[in-house]
């Protein structure tokens, strides 16, 4: 448990900071002040109007905060002599051990495109005004 805690500490505060944030402006936009003088409860203008366009920057920030996460592995998973990727990273590199290094070096690049690709697509769930693949209007 302590190694994951370790590990995530950072990252959600950082996640929680942004997301306050990020929320607060949302709030006071206009579109806001329209659903709620529509009728709409307080509870439907934030979760449906307001969460929606406030995690747009927190997705960003939890998707490159992922390679972070595996620098952070690697001194995390050593002093708590935990195996995983991250102690065999540091073993590749005490031992120079090049093949290991490359193969996981290539791992953990294909894993961090393929997360900010899913965070690139997730924009247009969150926020129904963007549209993928259509081009822009003139």
């Amino acid at each position: 448990m302590l190694p994951a805690i370790t590990l995530a500490s950072v990252s959600t505060a950082l996640a929680a900071r942004m997301m306050r944030g990020s929320m607060l402006e949302v709030l006071r936009a206009d579109y806001m002040r329209t659903a709620r003088s529509k009728g709409l409860g307080e509870r439907a203008v934030v979760l449906r109007h307001g969460l929606r366009n406030a995690l747009i920057p927190v997705v960003t920030l939890i998707g490159i905060d992922f390679g972070t996460v595996i620098g952070a592995s690697v001194l995390t998973e050593t002093v708590f002599s935990w195996p995983g990727l991250g102690s065999t990273i540091a073993d590749a590199v005490t031992d120079r051990d090049l093949p290991v290094l490359l193969g996981l070096t290539l791992v953990v690049v294909i894993a961090f495109a393929v997360i900010n690709l899913l965070v690139d697509l997730s924009y247009a769930w969150f926020d129904p005004r963007i549209r993928l693949g259509q081009e822009a209007e003139a």
